[in-house]
């Protein structure tokens, strides 16, 4: 027995029924997810940061005179390489005037921040550990809060790079926050330290 009218089966499909917010279909887990993620990297480090009793180094390399060295040109080298990254992703989105990003530019931005992300992990590793979550001046206070964020918000960045139909706006929103995190925490530490004890190896 059949209720109700016979069914068409060359019908073309209706979509679901959108929810209370208006969104069809389970939406808010792209952006949950995310932002869960990104908030527990931050709180993580944060906390090892805090409760980590410093050791005074982590590391060095064979022609730096200290550690402080070592982290500086590192950090110089990653802010570098994000500095591509961000131009090559404004080539790409069309907002350098008079510049075409080329065939190679997508591969040019993958890589420029693959490299600048690989170049701030030692960097991260020798915060942490040697120094941990500093709080006694203003510049410290912000270069380890600012360096938390960095590696949460490049977390989410890279979660809602799987993520389908985001909107437009989003990636160029946590790519900027991911930039301008590092670019205080460059300014915060490597330049500082060129700036008080020197340009120096």
């Amino acid at each position: 027995m059949s209720f109700g009218p016979p069914v068409d089966p060359n019908a073309r499909t209706t979509s679901f029924p959108a929810g209370p917010s208006g969104h069809a279909g389970p939406g808010a887990a792209r952006f949950i997810v995310p932002a869960l993620g990104a908030a527990a990297v931050a709180v993580g480090l944060g906390a090892y940061g805090k409760v980590h009793d410093p050791a005074g180094t982590a590391f060095n390399l064979a022609g730096f005179s200290s550690t402080g060295a070592v982290k500086s040109w590192l950090g110089t080298a990653a802010f570098a390489f994000a500095l591509v990254q961000v131009v090559s992703a404004l080539a790409m989105y069309g907002r350098l005037p008079g510049v075409r990003a080329a065939s190679w530019t997508p591969a040019l931005h993958r890589w420029s921040g693959r490299i600048a992300f690989l170049l701030a992990v030692p960097v991260a590793v020798h915060c942490l550990y040697a120094l941990g979550y500093q709080t006694y001046s203003t510049r410290a206070m912000w270069h380890s809060l600012l360096g938390c964020f960095f590696f949460g918000a490049f977390t989410a960045k890279m979660l809602l790079l799987r993520a389908e139909r985001l909107p437009g706006w989003l990636l160029p929103i946590v790519g900027g926050a991911v930039f301008t995190a590092l670019t205080v925490i460059w300014l915060t530490s490597a330049l500082w330290f060129f700036r008080t004890v020197g340009v120096t190896t």
